[in-house]
């Protein structure tokens, strides 16, 4: 049979495994094309405990991010942000409010700093009303705000529950 070789994978390779993985390979494929290219590095004891402390620390920071984020939407969430706007025929806004408008809205009310990318809006808000948004923080971190868009002349009052709104 062909000789064979542990090595660690310094970077993700297609169909063979993830950054950090020790995996057996021919000793061709190794020494001909996972080292050289530096895909991979010989699996010594030293270099597999190093790659071993590089995942913990890596799983220690994506933690901290989670609690740090699951603290964020505690509070965003369910925060009303009130716009006011000229409107045309029709309730429809001159002008619209996008994600860059909600994201520096949020910052002024709460202080809390929100890319525009993460705000999930289709398209611009171009009508006066109540639009619930999402916030995306994290992976199944999503935390919605109530956008309220109203006309110069008057607001638009929240309901006090969804079976009384109109």
């Amino acid at each position: 049979m062909g000789n064979k070789m542990k090595v660690l994978l310094v970077q993700d390779v297609d169909k063979l495994g993830k950054s950090g993985d020790v995996k057996e390979v021919s000793g061709g494929y190794g020494r001909n094309y996972l080292l050289p290219k530096g895909f991979a590095v010989l699996a010594t004891k030293g270099q597999v405990k190093q790659a071993e402390e590089r995942l913990a620390a890596q799983q220690k920071r994506q933690q901290a991010a989670r609690k740090d984020a699951e603290a964020l939407a505690a509070r965003i969430a369910g925060q009303t942000l009130r716009f006011t706007a000229r409107v045309g025929e029709l309730d429809r806004l001159y002008g619209s409010v996008t994600s860059a408008d909600i994201a520096e809205k949020l910052r002024q009310q709460t202080g809390v700093e929100v890319d525009r990318r993460k705000i999930d809006l289709d398209e611009p808000i171009k009508r006066i009303g109540i639009y619930p948004v999402k916030v995306l923080l994290i992976q199944g971190l999503e935390p919605l705000v109530n956008v309220v868009v109203e006309g110069e002349a008057g607001s638009i009052e929240l309901p006090a529950d969804p079976d009384t709104a109109e």
